[in-house]
């Protein structure tokens, strides 16, 4: 009763990640809500890393339990009840965010998907937060060669272990001053978030239909490193998210899938490939006889040049596909293309991401969640920016601040992103917005100094997000010396 009570009051429109606070009514009904979780879940505990999902057996003892055969057995109507009032729910631990860590410890492992976006971020950042006290590491130095900084890092990084990869890492760039407060180390990961993906390295293909997503290369064997590479990306994403640094780094759903331990559905081909996937649900459609398609549990391959015949099935290139076999047959296709085509380097990729996040731990999220979790919020929204900015030696109404506005207004996103990559060292937003920008001490928003000599370029202090702006004559002067300093900071000056 406690429970559809509440329930009810929750239901409707649930903005994921909203911070509204609750109705009153909901107010009131929290606490009951609260205590029939707490007799709901008795018995179910989390394991002492908080990444299984355990309950007693009929013996009193622990055992281990598959989350679906645990569901579908004991728990699938409590299950419905929390995605069906997830409102009330996430209400509830926006209220007292430790539930999740003590009272409804096993809701994220049982029934992550009635947990908003936002509740499973904090409870995934105190996580890694436990894990980074509990043990302590040496700082990792790194000294690049800006034309270099791919090859330079992996050469000094690879013979580091996973632990070790969980320490701070400094970066400096060889002929160049300045001591790394964070904007260095910011800046380094957004090199290495472009040249993971560089063509010359054969290590990922763009696809999609608009080539606006990375993929593995299944012949990225032509270059012989390739499988200690994918390993030290893995790392390199990992840390990312362990140190809550966004990268410009998008793959496909099926990536995505396997950095969460899911099997991607034939549906997640779309990403990959359009056309193939277009093809499979014509053949799921119609009558094989009507397309004209003569097909076996087989597929051609082509490897720089020569053609090769690959089974999908033992014997498979014998077997031939009907009406009645064809729904295996696209299935099979399906996991060949996301999945077994590229398995090495998928397993190099995924045993370094782990290294640094625990599978079971990264697992609470979907891919769309883990999308943002690794790139932040894609687009730039100015008025954002500008409700969270700061001034020292101007104010919002000074001439010069009005002229940088309005430059800024006539910015594509490309453009913006790279002003931001120049401001801040990366060219990505944080998740909650601009007020939760951060700096080398935390959260700390953009600021706008006043710097003298309108003969200078504006510059920028990565460290601190801050960027000193002279006091310009007019607004074509200002908008010219505003994206020359951008273009230069781009070439490797600027930087601090």
């Amino acid at each position: 009763g406690a429970a559809g009570a509440a329930g009810g009051a929750g239901e409707g429109g649930d903005r994921q990640g909203g911070q509204a606070p609750p109705p009153m009514v909901l107010n009131q009904l929290l606490p009951l809500l609260e205590a029939w979780l707490q007799v709901q879940f008795y018995g179910i505990v989390v394991d002492s890393d908080l990444t299984s999902a355990v309950a007693p057996d009929d013996d009193g003892g622990p055992l281990v339990a598959d989350r679906d055969t645990f569901l579908n057995d004991r728990h699938q109507e409590l299950v419905r009840v929390c995605e069906r009032h997830r409102r009330a729910l996430n209400a509830l631990i926006r209220q007292t965010p430790t539930l999740l860590s003590t009272t409804l410890a096993p809701l994220i492992r049982l029934a992550p998907s009635a947990v908003d976006f936002e509740n499973k971020r904090h409870y995934f950042k105190n996580k890694i937060r436990q894990l980074r006290s509990d043990v302590r590491h040496e700082t990792l130095r790194l000294n690049l060669r800006r034309h270099s900084v791919f090859m330079d890092s992996f050469h000094q990084l690879r013979m580091r272990t996973g632990e070790e990869m969980k320490g701070k890492i400094t970066v400096s760039f060889q002929g160049e001053e300045g001591v790394d407060a964070g904007g260095l180390t910011r800046e380094w990961f957004s090199i290495l978030s472009r040249e993971m993906f560089n063509p010359g390295y054969a290590l990922f293909s763009r696809t999609g239909a608009k080539a606006e997503f990375n993929h593995p290369n299944p012949l990225s064997h032509v270059n012989q490193d390739h499988l200690h590479f994918f390993k030290f990306i893995g790392r390199i994403i990992g840390k990312a998210i362990y140190e809550s640094i966004h990268l410009d780094a998008y793959f496909t759903r099926s990536c995505y899938k396997h950095m969460l331990g899911r099997k991607p559905k034939a549906a997640d081909s779309e990403a990959l490939d359009p056309e193939f996937y277009k093809n499979l649900m014509n053949i799921l459609k119609e009558p094989l006889d009507m397309l004209g398609l003569e097909l076996t549990f087989s597929t051609e391959v082509e490897n720089f040049g020569a053609m090769m015949t690959v089974d999908l099935k033992e014997n498979g290139r014998n077997i031939p596909v009907n009406d009645e076999n064809k729904e295996e047959y696209v299935g099979l296709m399906c996991e060949y293309r996301m999945t077994e085509a590229i398995k090495p380097q998928l397993d190099a990729f995924l045993s370094g991401f782990h290294e640094i996040i625990p599978a079971k731990l990264i697992s609470i999220f979907d891919d769309k969640e883990l999308e943002l979790l690794i790139s932040g919020l894609p687009e730039i929204d100015l008025d954002d920016l500008r409700r969270n900015t700061e001034y020292t030696g101007y104010t919002e109404d000074s001439q010069v601040i009005t002229w940088f506005w309005k430059t800024l207004q006539t910015f594509d996103q490309n453009r913006l992103a790279t002003f931001l990559q120049f401001v801040t060292g990366t060219s990505r937003v944080p998740l909650e917005g601009f007020t939760n920008l951060m700096g080398m001490r935390g959260p700390q928003r953009f600021s706008i100094h006043r710097a003298f000599g309108e003969d200078r370029l504006p510059s920028a202090h990565t460290c601190f997000n801050q960027l000193d702006l002279p006091e310009y004559s007019n607004e074509d002067q200002l908008k010219t010396k505003l994206i020359q300093a951008i273009h230069e900071a781009r070439e490797g000056f600027g930087f601090i």
